[in-house]
């Protein structure tokens, strides 16, 4: 009977067996149906992607009424709204851009489903619903019926408890046993033993060589045959054609010989290029493993967040040293690092980092809140559930909602070389082999055998995320954490640096602050304290730690004002903090200071006065940077400290006052329209559009667990002075990145030459293949290194030398 092949999953289907719809041939029911629910919801285009990309969909009636337990769904969910739920699902069947494509779109399937992300390595989809409108049970139910059954077990419920996938080494383990045993019986070839060998073993020996080398063949280089065939069938060429395309020649070549008495063959190169490709394949793995490691180890935000002990006394501890059952204080602004219960009597939790939606949601003492929210209002106190989870917080701080559009240059070099690469590969195999044929017909297909694995582009492909992400390991060492690797390379091109002034070039630790006005008595310092103690501006925190202790008050009331002040009510009592303007009091006097006015119950009371103390190192900091870079100092104060700082900073500083943060965000995009190439140094509280705005957005932590999620990386306070090392160092980053792109591009081209030539085997060729990949990473680990030890000591002598 004729066969034919499923439109949807691809499986051969039998004349008898097929049902026809639209003029297409499906396998079962199943496949036909989740063909007429993308057409329903205008999907097809699904299928342009690849030929039938599908899975064939599975019988699940009753298999999943577990998920109507509402426990079992809690312990699954990562995120439980009202009205968003959030959860991640293991899905086995992801293998293709189709995928991707069909599972990114699902809110098209179903109005209940919000948005949902693919992490295609990790073969995960992190799906939000509204559960109103669909369960989770008809959530899995649907996945399951377009063919991406989700696997759900108990391990769900107790965290990352991956499997190891040991197939590759059982692949390499294959392919070593029939190289060493195929050399070991190849000996009285290798040797030209006559004697016995001709009349009695040689043709048994042969044939056992030949059976040998068919486990390899057909187990251990079979990921080569099915990466070629899916990209023939998606009309692309990768870097697995020719590898197969070798493999296959090799063997076909050796059988003919075998056959045909002309010699023992190629088995022995065959298997061992199969042995140590798959070697360079575990190291490239081990590598990209190594990195993934460093960078969810390394990249712990570096905020803190204040622990209440259990004698009532506040102090600031670094996220990742919270425990289950610890007591935390959250301020207005601040993030929420931990789930847990709340303990207070009410708040209001912006979940924008988790949901992208800024509608406050309202919490009541007792309720459960998520990581990843934002407190809003007064002051709560929370009890922790879970100790921190790095990589969730890294997950909401590289959410989609808040990427900006970069694109790389340097990605875009690799997959434009990739691209063209395979074609002419095989070009140049063809013409060399139709060659040597003539010639020599050993020689012939050791050529084209040996042209097809010399040129992998294994390690030009390499290149650049390795060296980005050793960066950014060696950065995050220094207390530099970056969002992604592409900053690095949009800091290499900043030309013009902005700093805000307040909390950035200022520390808020040694500011003297003196009060002028009427006298405060010790009820209104008690006001005043607990009216502070919600606030997270740098001069609030200043002004909190300044004041002495005292009781706890119940603040019934609390806003703050971006960039004005703030406006509470404590016990029954009205105060005002903040600018003049926002006082409605008297315009700033003559003196032009930094103050923070207060009012109670109406009546105005007086100010206090800071005198503003910079950052150590920032004289010679900026000497240093405007060298090479425009800099800016762009604040929201009055210009009282023009004089002072015009006498600190290098001439030719901008010094820009009385900045609003829409005004901030206007004076970055004027910039970027000059064609500037701007980063925005600012604390992330009234900078958040301009960080967002900017090129490259930078906020300064010290002590406070906020940042903008639109900010592009966080710097520990402590390491300011060294902002001038990190540029010069991203810089350098995209040096080694060209360096190692000469490096790969001429091994290429020596390798090449001794393959057209003749003079390269195939098994040296395989061994050459991961020994260049080696090459690369050790260069740009040594180099990256060298670059980060050679800055360092300058930027430490030049800090040195100014002080």
């Amino acid at each position: 009977m004729d066969t034919m092949h499923c439109y949807h999953c691809g499986l051969t289907i039998q004349d008898k067996d097929v049902l026809v719809f639209e003029e297409k041939e499906f396998c079962c029911n199943g496949c036909k149906t989740v063909y007429e629910i993308f057409r329903q919801n205008d999907l097809t285009c699904y299928y342009d992607f690849q030929a039938a990309p599908g899975a064939t969909p599975t019988d699940i009636n009753g298999k999943y009424d577990f998920l109507t337990d509402a426990t079992i769904v809690s312990k699954l969910l990562e995120f439980e709204e009202a009205s968003t739920h959030i959860v991640s699902l293991y899905l086995p069947h992801i293998h293709c851009s189709s995928c991707i494509w069909i599972l990114e779109n699902l809110h098209k399937l179903h109005p209940g489903i919000g948005s949902a992300q693919v992490n295609f390595p990790a073969k995960k989809v992190r799906i939000s619903f509204d559960p109103q409108q669909i369960s989770l049970k008809a959530l899995v139910e649907l996945l399951c019926s377009i063919g991406y059954e989700p696997y759900i077990s108990l391990e769900n419920y107790e965290g990352e408890k991956h499997k190891i996938d040991r197939s590759l080494i059982y692949k390499i383990g294959v392919a070593f046993f029939s190289f060493g045993n195929i050399m070991l019986l190849s000996f009285p070839e290798y040797f030209e033993v006559e004697e016995f060998w001709i009349n009695q073993y040689r043709g048994f020996f042969r044939w056992l060589i030949f059976f040998l080398s068919l486990p390899p063949l057909l187990y251990s280089a079979s990921g080569y045959y099915v990466s070629a065939w899916k990209s023939i069938r998606a009309k692309m060429l990768n870097i697995e054609i020719p590898i197969a395309l070798g493999i296959i020649v090799m063997f076909v070549r050796s059988t003919v010989d075998i056959v045909m008495d002309y010699g023992q063959g190629f088995f022995d190169s065959m298997c061992g290029l199969i042995f140590f490709m798959l070697l360079g394949k575990l190291f490239q793995q081990k590598t990209y493993n190594f990195l993934s490691f460093e960078r969810d180890y390394k990249s712990y935000f570096p905020i803190a967040v204040t622990k209440i002990s259990p004698n009532g006394t506040e102090e600031p501890v670094q996220v990742y040293a919270i425990e289950k059952g610890d007591r935390l204080l959250i301020r207005n602004q601040e993030l929420i690092p931990v789930d847990g219960i709340l303990i207070s009597e009410k708040a209001a939790i912006d979940y924008s980092f988790v949901t992208g939606e800024a509608v406050p949601i309202e919490k009541k003492s007792g309720d459960k809140i998520y990581a990843g929210g934002k407190q809003l209002g007064k002051v709560i106190e929370m009890e922790v559930l879970f100790s921190v989870s790095q990589s969730y917080l890294t997950q909401l701080w590289s959410n989609d909602v808040f990427q900006k559009k970069l694109h790389s240059k340097h990605k875009n070099i690799t997959d434009r070389i990739s691209h063209y690469f395979t074609p002419a590969l095989l070009l140049l195999a063809l013409v060399s082999f139709g060659y040597w044929i003539f010639l020599d017909t050993d020689t012939a297909f050791n050529v084209f055998t040996a042209i097809l694995i010399v040129a992998c582009p294994c390690a030009l492909a390499l290149t650049a995320p390795f060296t980005l992400g050793n960066v950014l390991r060696i950065l995050g060492r220094q207390q530099l954490y970056l969002k992604n690797a592409q900053v690095i390379e949009q800091m290499a091109q900043v030309d013009t640096i902005v700093f805000d002034k307040t909390g950035t070039i200022t520390t808020n630790k040694k500011t003297a602050i003196t009060y002028e006005g009427s006298p405060l008595d010790a009820h209104e310092l008690w006001l005043l304290k607990n009216t502070l103690r919600g606030s997270n501006h740098p001069l609030s925190r200043r002004l909190y730690e300044y004041l002495p202790a005292q009781e706890k008050a119940t603040v019934t009331h609390f806003e703050e004002v971006t960039g004005k002040g703030v406006f509470a009510t404590v016990e029954g009592h009205a105060v005002k903090l903040g600018s003049s303007q926002f006082l409605q009091h008297l315009s700033e006097n003559t003196h032009k200071k930094t103050k923070v006015h207060v009012e109670i119950d109406g009546v105005y009371k007086g100010s206090y006065v800071f005198n503003n103390q910079y950052r150590e190192g920032l004289e010679a900091l900026f000497e240093r940077l405007s060298a090479s870079y425009h800099l800016v100092v762009l604040s929201g104060d009055n210009d009282g400290e023009r004089k002072i700082l015009e006498k600190m900073l290098p001439a030719g500083t901008s010094l820009v006052f009385n900045q609003k943060p829409e005004a901030k965000l206007a004076y970055i995009e004027a910039l970027q329209q000059e064609g500037k190439n701007v980063m925005m140094v600012g604390d992330g509280l009234n900078d958040a559009g301009a960080l967002a705005q900017s090129n490259v957005g930078l906020s300064i932590s010290e002590n406070v667990n906020v940042f903008s999620p639109a900010c592009d990386g966080i710097l520990d306070a402590s390491q300011f002075s060294k902002i001038g090392y990190f540029l010069q160092y991203a810089r350098n980053a995209m040096k080694i990145i060209y360096m190692s792109f000469a490096i790969s591009l001429l091994y290429n081209v020596v390798g090449l030459t001794y393959a057209v030539t003749g003079n390269l085997l195939p098994i040296v060729a395989a061994i050459i293949m991961p020994l260049s990949t080696i090459t690369i990473v050790s260069f740009v680990t040594l180099m990256s290194n060298a670059y980060a030890r050679e800055r360092f000591f300058q930027t430490k002598k030049t800090v040195k030398n100014a002080a």
